[in-house]
């Protein structure tokens, strides 16, 4: 199995940077959540690459992408990037995996550039926007992560958030490369969280969609799944049982159950606990 390969290439007018776990089957896009570099997905997709060619990239102002004063952060030059990014490497048609934030961009490109892809997989994405309730994580805990990253004191507050405790390696690597992070980023994804519709674009996305909501936290609520729903027919949707929103951290073990499930992986393990299965 070859190892995982980093580049960077220039699209959509600015550096990308990217990771890329090279498999022979059908090409993946994972598009991380608001402080996850693409290096913090790295397992998953040296797990996919067994079924799967499978790219995790760096959302700007993240990880080793673009970042500045220079740039717009938000959702909609997010999304762009990724139909860019898409199109310059040549890899449609192919799969989206966002996670929280990255659920929202991926959801936004679906309908930006809807012949790049064939299927949308969202994991716990933020389902906040006008007259709609917050994102039920305060932005302030993200930004007060961000600047102990900062000031090199990540260790200390990433163990002390999440419903379980992440693997030693995760816990390294997110202390160490959270300082990538810009802070306007988390600003700007903020603000959009709120003032776009994420229902909006499920409603126009023509590509199956699937749902891997967690079990705490209420980042998505069953009324938000019932409402998914409604705006998607056909929409699948699973509740993972005691796994918080970092879910491919906090418990890989069933977040690749599920996973696997979406992308049609068979694998000779238990079916996860749900407290919804799928439909």
């Amino acid at each position: 199995m070859t190892l995982t390969l980093g580049a960077h290439i220039w699209a959509n007018g600015i550096r990308q940077h990217y990771l890329h776990c090279p498999g022979d089957g059908p090409r993946v896009l994972i598009i991380p959540g608001i402080v996850s570099p693409a290096i913090l997905w790295r397992h998953v997709g040296e797990w996919l690459q067994a079924t799967h060619d499978c790219f995790a990239l760096d959302v700007r102002g993240r990880g080793l992408s673009e970042a500045g004063v220079h740039l717009d952060y938000g959702l909609d030059a997010c999304a762009a990037d990724l139909v860019g990014f898409v199109r310059t490497m040549d890899l449609a048609p192919l799969t989206l995996v966002g996670h929280s934030m990255g659920a929202r961009i991926a959801a936004k490109a679906a309908v930006t550039a809807p012949e790049l892809f064939v299927s949308l997989v969202l994991l716990d994405p933020p389902t906040s926007g006008p007259g709609r309730r917050p994102y039920p994580v305060p932005k302030a805990r993200t930004l007060a992560l961000l600047q102990s990253a900062h000031r090199a004191e990540a260790s200390p507050a990433v163990q002390a958030q999440g419903s379980r405790p992440w693997p030693d390696e995760l816990l390294r690597l997110r202390s160490e490369w959270l300082p990538t992070c810009d802070e306007r980023a988390v600003h700007a994804a903020y603000d959009d969280f709120h003032a776009q519709d994420l229902f909006a674009d499920l409603a126009r996305a023509p590509m199956p969609v699937s749902l891997i909501a967690a079990g705490t936290g209420d980042v998505v609520s069953d009324a938000d799944i019932e409402e998914m729903r409604c705006v998607h027919a056909g929409l699948r949707a699973v509740r993972l049982a005691g796994v918080g929103h970092q879910m491919q951290a906090e418990n890989f073990a069933v977040f690749r159950q599920a996973l696997g499930a979406m992308l049609g992986i068979h694998e000779p393990e238990k079916e996860p606990e749900t407290e919804r299965g799928d439909s």
